[in-house]
């Protein structure tokens, strides 16, 4: 989620430009200053593959700067595999959601338990990847009924540790500059040259950029930079929960990542007594792009 390494690295097809959003677009509605009221939902960008509904569905949430083009090929590979209906979503201030200036965990825990009963997708099976894996946590934990079983891969609900250089990496995003009217494979290209001064790993760029998006000639990133750099602290942190979840839970592990600890286990099995971990070797925390064949193997095991 927020430790930048070659873990980082995603396929880039299908992760092409849609549709964008910056500071400069309508803004949802904050639920800043509601004191003691729930978070408001924001209607959330999402694709549905078909199967069996009387099969719980399959729910995948990306991590930080993802969108749900990331669990395309898995998707796909499930829906074939098992039957079932799968559900990839697009969190708020990523892909083609809205943005708004909450970014708190109890807001993008919300804006699930509002769409999911809407498509009748519950309960499901919940899998959350880094950031997403974080909401998927907590929305098990809120709302236990709307969840017939939790995967968090390579994610705990504890505070994450971020790199030292991940602000600074914000800091890049917000200062590229491209003149209007430039051709689509030269801004591409002008980005990354801007964004290599401060980040050398190409992965690292290459993933960054799938959030250039163009519209009306002009070039800008679809996530809500804004947001995301004033709510870091809450996106780095888990919320404070006293009840457990009673469903079955599988923390899904990459084997050369280091975001699960030791000294996480404890509260994991505090907040989800049912838990399991298993741990794909050669993966680091982007589990389901370094090892998409035995990631899907894990799910299916699970399921079973």
């Amino acid at each position: 989620m927020l430790r930048w390494t070659r873990s980082w690295r995603l396929p880039l097809r299908g992760l092409g430009p849609c549709s964008l959003s910056f500071s400069r677009v309508p803004v949802a509605p904050s639920s800043s200053g509601r004191s003691g009221a729930e978070p408001r939902s924001v209607l959330l960008s999402y694709k549905l593959l078909d199967g069996e509904a009387a099969l719980p569905a399959l729910v995948f949430l990306h991590g930080l700067f993802g969108s749900k083009t990331n669990f395309s090929s898995i998707a796909k590979a499930l829906a074939q595999q098992t039957g079932r209906r799968v559900l990839t979503v697009d969190a708020r201030n990523h892909g083609d959601s809205p943005h708004s200036p909450d970014m708190s965990y109890e807001a993008m825990s919300q804006d699930l338990q509002d769409l999911l009963p809407q498509l009748g997708l519950v309960p499901c099976v919940l899998i959350g990847h880094s950031m997403g894996g974080k909401t998927a946590m907590l929305l098990a934990l809120q709302r236990p009924e709307l969840v017939e079983r939790l995967i968090a891969v390579d994610i705990s609900p504890v505070e994450t540790t971020p790199s030292s250089n991940f602000p600074s990496y914000m800091a890049a995003m917000r200062a590229v500059d491209i003149p209007d009217g430039v051709p689509r494979s030269s801004a591409r290209k002008l980005a990354e040259e801007q964004l290599s001064t401060v980040i050398q790993d190409l992965a690292d760029r290459q993933f960054l950029l799938t959030n250039l998006v163009e519209a009306d000639g002009r070039f800008m990133w679809r996530v809500n930079l804004e947001a995301l750099a004033q709510h870091l602290d809450k996106i780095m942190a888990f919320p404070p929960r006293q009840e457990s979840y009673p469903g079955p839970t599988l923390f899904l592990l990459g084997g050369n990542s280091k975001y699960v600890r030791p000294s996480h286990h404890a509260e994991i099995r505090r907040l989800f007594p049912r838990a399991q971990m298993q741990t794909v070797p050669h993966a680091g925390h982007w589990v389901h792009a370094d090892c998409p064949q035995d990631f899907v193997a894990a799910i299916r095991g699970f399921l079973a």
